[in-house]
């Protein structure tokens, strides 16, 4: 009988099939679907197998580093960062297309916007339907008595809201960009100040009433003053690029069988 899964050989070396079920767990796949995990291991595995053959080709000898406080590298996991640190060779930035890239767009570049806000919150969890019925409910009726009598909101908030800011009358005191979750931020942007929002702002901690005193927005930054950022980004976009065509020079002159191999 022909075996369901064939088996891995890279450059006559076999992958054993428990070492891709071990593989399979640190690659995330749709529910259902767990051969999505087995093909995705089974190349990272192959792959991982050409570093360590082209290593052994070139004479490497494993010099293991600490890679993080008492975490030292396998032998394995040394011999792939030599040979990745011979074979991968970015390409030098360029200053002068970050600088085309800035001038295209320099609004994206601001300094945070700052924000100060109070809220109440009816805290739920995010699986618990039920309560997040309950939870809505009693959100809306607090932000009706807040929108009828706003001089209440500091009381409504000490006697209601699950927060520390409780006792401080619901104050958030200041916040930048992205001190709060995505959804809360969002409400945030929609507010005028003083402005309490129209709706309870529902996030993965429950239902916030929510009102707006101040906003500052950020100042668009120098070009100067975001360049390290943008270096930054662009030299891993440039190592990115340089390792797929390592291993794609790699991949073109195996012999591999029982997987087509590429790089992610």
């Amino acid at each position: 009988m022909k075996p369901l899964l064939p088996p891995i050989v890279v450059n006559g070396t076999t992958i054993s099939a428990e070492r891709i079920a071990a593989e399979a767990q640190n690659h995330p796949a749709p529910k259902g679907k767990p051969g999505h995990a087995w093909q995705a291991a089974a190349r990272a595995l192959a792959l991982r197998e050409l570093m360590l053959q082209e290593a052994r080709a070139r004479g490497f000898t494993p010099a293991p580093v600490e890679v993080a406080p008492g975490q030292i590298e396998t032998e394995e996991e040394a011999l792939v960062r030599q040979v990745m640190e011979i074979g991968v060779t970015p390409a030098p930035v360029d200053e002068a297309a970050l600088r085309e890239r800035y001038d295209a767009a320099p609004e994206r570049f601001r300094s945070p916007t700052l924000y100060e806000a109070a809220h109440i919150l009816i805290p739920v969890r995010p699986d618990d339907l039920a309560g997040k019925a309950q939870a809505k409910e009693q959100a809306e009726k607090l932000l009706a008595e807040v929108l009828a009598r706003p001089d209440s909101f500091a009381d409504l908030a000490r006697r209601y809201s699950a927060c520390s800011s409780r006792d401080a009358g619901g104050l958030l005191g200041q916040l930048t960009s992205g001190d709060t979750v995505p959804e809360f931020e969002a409400a945030l942007e929609q507010l005028e100040e003083g402005q309490v929002a129209p709706a309870p702002v529902a996030t993965r901690f429950g239902f916030h009433i929510l009102r707006l005193d101040a906003r500052a927005r950020g100042s668009v930054l120098p070009f100067e003053a975001v360049l390290p950022r943008l270096r930054a980004a662009e030299e891993k976009v440039a190592w990115v690029r340089a390792a797929r065509a390592f291993s794609e020079r790699l991949i073109a002159t195996a012999d591999v069988s029982g997987i087509a191999l590429k790089v992610a």
